[in-house]
């Protein structure tokens, strides 16, 4: 099953190269419990700023979240501290358990579109994202530790720490990865590496679903093979073998790259796992998220 420290050391593996700081203070999220627009920009400015990436599907985040709510506890009059569903295959009761569960206390946003994800260079949930005063990263870890105790008691007592960036993508990186599919007709089939196996015990549905489509995909490229296809498999906790043994497992012929910095999900609003959508000159045509009738599929994607 999924080893915590062989976590860690995917993350560190394909990084884009150092890309300084994105603007990510008005980046639109959502809150929660109301739908009420929220941003970065709008927490207090006179206190620093703690977020925490995480996903109710994602282990390594509930072991960490008792040590989360107790860090609110003891820096919320200090600290603006926020909880940030990265809002992959997630759903509302999975969310609301969690809160519950966990006697969460600190606000619980929706990374709804995956863009404050992207521009604080998200590679792997759990996530700690500590911005000082001035509206600098500071501090970025996927541990809960003594060293980000440390670092918020600091942050806490006033001091505003050097700023380090995120391995977020620049602009025209951006530009340069959505390129390819901002001319022509494209069938884009979205999945990750892990998601057959690692939702099978949380989430066994979408784990099944990743399976069987995984499995019939090479049917489906068949019955279609008139387009061009491309498979993206999302960045978190993967790496190129990772892709190169999912590929191997379920014997895939179309191509597939990982979605470095999540330009492509971010970008096509891919929201759940598996999607397959058609892109004409950048503009989906056809979603797909459904694979239950291969017959609608096709007749979807056909035109």
């Amino acid at each position: 099953m999924f080893k915590y420290g062989w976590l860690v050391l995917v993350l560190c593996l394909n990084l884009p190269a150092h890309a300084g700081e994105a603007r990510f203070g008005d980046i639109p999220l959502s809150e929660f419990t109301t739908g009420k627009a929220v941003s970065i920009a709008g927490l207090e400015d006179d206190k620093p700023t703690y977020l925490k990436f995480w996903a109710t599907w994602c282990k390594p985040c509930m072991e960490q979240m008792a040590h989360f709510e107790a860090l609110h506890q003891t820096y919320a009059d200090r600290m603006n501290i926020v909880a940030v569903n990265i809002n992959i295959n997630e759903q509302p009761p999975h969310i609301e358990d969690v809160i519950e569960q966990y006697d969460l206390s600190m606000p619980v946003w929706l990374d709804e579109k995956g863009q404050l994800a992207q521009a604080l260079g998200l590679v792997g949930t759990p996530y700690s994202v500590l911005i000082n005063t001035a509206g600098n990263v500071v501090y970025t870890t996927h541990e809960s530790d003594d060293r980000l105790d440390r670092f918020i008691s600091m942050l806490a007592q006033g001091q505003q720490l050097e700023s380090t960036g995120t391995e977020a993508l620049t602009e025209a990186q951006q530009q340069a990865l959505l390129e390819p599919w901002m001319k022509g007709e494209h069938l884009l089939f979205f999945t990750a590496t892990w998601c057959d196996w690692y939702l099978k015990d949380s989430r066994p549905e979408m784990s099944h679903a990743c399976e069987q489509v995984q499995s019939e995909l090479n049917d489906l490229h068949a019955a279609l093979n008139d387009k061009h296809w491309q498979g993206v498999v999302n960045h978190l906790w993967t790496d190129e073998q990772a892709l190169a043994d999912f590929v191997q497992l379920y014997d895939l012929e179309i191509p597939f790259q990982v979605d470095t910095g999540g330009a492509l999900f971010t970008a096509f609003q891919v929201r759940s796992i598996p999607t397959l959508i058609r892109v004409k000159d950048g503009e989906v045509q056809a979603r797909i998220t459904d694979f239950s009738n291969s017959d609608t599929v096709i007749e979807k994607l056909a035109h």
